[in-house]
């Protein structure tokens, strides 16, 4: 059995990987073919029963074409990683659109703050 942590971890990076494997428009089958790997075994990692290696994590990265700390950021709960995550989605937007969703952002950190003791 994986310690809680690891186990966190391992949702979080599986989560990532089927997101990134979604907007790839690849299957788990496709995937598991370029990695030489069975579906199963894609869909354990996926599934976050599985924690992926780093040279697994590294083929991942060819094939979703982006990089390795793009699937384990993604997943950080450090506010640095979700900062620089937010970073990338924000610079898809154009100008207009990045102000709505800063502003959207800022509303609800303000809402949420407010509701701490």
């Amino acid at each position: 059995r994986m310690p809680q942590e690891e186990k966190r971890l391992a949702v979080a990076v599986g989560r990532a990987i089927a997101k990134r494997r979604n907007a790839s428009h690849l299957t788990q089958e496709r995937v598991a073919e370029r990695l030489g790997i069975g579906v199963e075994a894609m869909s354990r990692i996926e599934r976050g029963l599985a924690l992926p290696t780093v040279v697994r994590l590294s083929e991942l990265a060819d094939i979703f074409d982006c990089n390795i700390a793009d699937l384990v950021t993604e997943t950080s709960s450090r506010a640095t990683d979700q900062a620089s995550h937010l970073e990338r989605l924000l610079s898809k937007l154009s100008g207009d659109d990045r102000s709505m969703v800063v502003d959207i952002v800022e509303t609800l950190t303000n809402r949420l703050d407010q509701r701490r003791p």
